[in-house]
């Protein structure tokens, strides 16, 4: 619980960006065209993942050689400072080129914290979890990953319903990041009572938390990681992150409906994690990255053609779930599978550097490439991107060990 308490701080603090922008947009790229201030909010929430290759790096070596623990408190920590520079940001008209340019620098921090964050808390989930139930396990990584996202979509719909439209342009949007991070303080002093799952051997190591190590003895095993997480990314931000947007651009519908619908679907989302990690304690990791790849590659492509055009809320309600549930077979393991690829000495800085540079590439990019395509009419050649990375995903998946190599094999 101390944990994954952080892990949702970190990610709702992440995600409030990609909610609030909307509202925020106009006080930072004073432009007439909402698609181009969209472009340039979207610019910079890529630039945070940039940073996340960085962040997995250095919070993965702090994980191995110093142990678990001290990564995941300073991570939260680094968030907290991050949160709090947006929510006291001046506006573009107040600093002209420094409003823009502080948000930056705001965005990098995070970006540095949460690409620490995965890594270590898969690897920290995945050392804690009981025999048979790793995979169960597993998926709360995700349960408070989504959560942080819900509570964010969630304190935006709040706002939405008891303030007006003119206030949250000019100052309501800052409160999310105030919420933020008076919450990451909460985690801190919470993760602070965590028992280590490394031990002094492992740390001592002088291989621990080595590149060289890690490129030298587990290069397969990294290269897997990032192939299919590059898939898994890509889909999870445009089903989750770049819906919303979607939703009022393309299929136009308001900002609230949009708002409520997303609620309902992340809602939904969250609660399917454990339900589909106990499925891979079952059936095995590999089986579940394989239904992953194949549903994903023939599903995208006529969900998101049919989102286009919906109309009804129940519909894309619909729609947006059914996609979220092809994308909970390797969300609900993503952490496990990772972990099991690699020994402990270079655990968390394999699952965290494979993952962040993936997700840098793949999942930072997604909504800036999404609506650059829709800037020049080309949005369906989106579609077809994220369906030839499902492809991607799937080929990789069926290169994976039918049994685990480090920890302890469930199956």
């Amino acid at each position: 619980m101390a944990a994954s308490s952080g892990n949702l701080v970190e990610w709702f603090d992440f995600y409030v960006y990609a909610f609030c922008a909307v509202y925020f947009a106009p006080s930072f790229f004073p432009k007439s065209d909402p698609t181009a201030q969209l472009l340039n909010t979207a610019g910079i929430f890529a630039a945070g993942f940039l940073m996340r290759p960085i962040g997995g790096w250095l919070f993965g070596r702090i994980a191995d050689r110093s142990g678990r623990k001290n990564s995941m408190v300073i991570s939260v920590g680094l968030m907290c400072v991050g949160s709090l520079m947006i929510a006291s940001l001046p506006t573009y008209a107040s600093i002209g080129a420094w409003a823009p340019a502080l948000l930056l620098l705001a965005r990098l921090l995070q970006g540095l914290s949460v690409g620490g964050e995965y890594g270590t808390t898969a690897t920290y989930m995945s050392e804690v979890a009981l025999h048979g139930q790793r995979g169960f396990f597993s998926s709360f990584q995700y349960v408070t990953l989504i959560g942080g996202q819900l509570l964010a979509v969630l304190l935006v719909v709040l706002l939405q319903q008891t303030m007006s439209d003119a206030d949250l342009r000019s100052w309501g949007w800052r409160i999310p990041f105030v919420v933020g991070a008076v919450t990451a303080v909460v985690a801190l002093l919470l993760r602070r009572t965590l028992q280590e799952t490394s031990t002094a051997e492992t740390r001592a190591n002088k291989d621990a938390g080595s590149l060289s190590n890690l490129f030298r003895n587990h290069k397969a095993a990294f290269f897997t990681v990032l192939g299919y997480t590059a898939g898994g990314s890509l889909i999870f931000y445009t089903f989750t992150t770049y819906m919303q947007k979607y939703l009022v651009n393309t299929a136009g519908m308001s900002i609230k409906t949009a708002s409520n619908v997303m609620t309902g679907c992340l809602f939904v989302y969250m609660c399917m994690q454990p339900a589909f990690g106990a499925l891979s304690d079952r059936i095995g990791r590999r089986s579940n990255m394989l239904l992953f790849g194949v549903l994903g590659t023939l599903a995208t492509v006529p969900i998101l053609t049919a989102l286009a055009s919906v109309s009804s809320p129940l519909a894309a309600f619909g729609l947006i779930t059914l996609a979220l549930a092809i994308v909970s077979f390797y969300t609900s393991i993503s952490g496990i599978v990772k972990a099991e690829m690699f020994p402990a000495e270079v655990r968390a800085l394999g699952v965290g550097l494979a993952y962040a540079v993936a997700n840098a590439i793949f999942g930072g990019s997604a909504e800036y490439v999404a609506l650059a395509l829709k800037s020049i009419g080309h949005e369906t050649v989106f579609y077809w991107y994220v369906t030839a990375m499902m492809v991607v995903a799937f080929l990789v998946a069926w290169r994976l060990p039918k049994q685990a190599k480090y920890l302890h094999n469930d199956h």
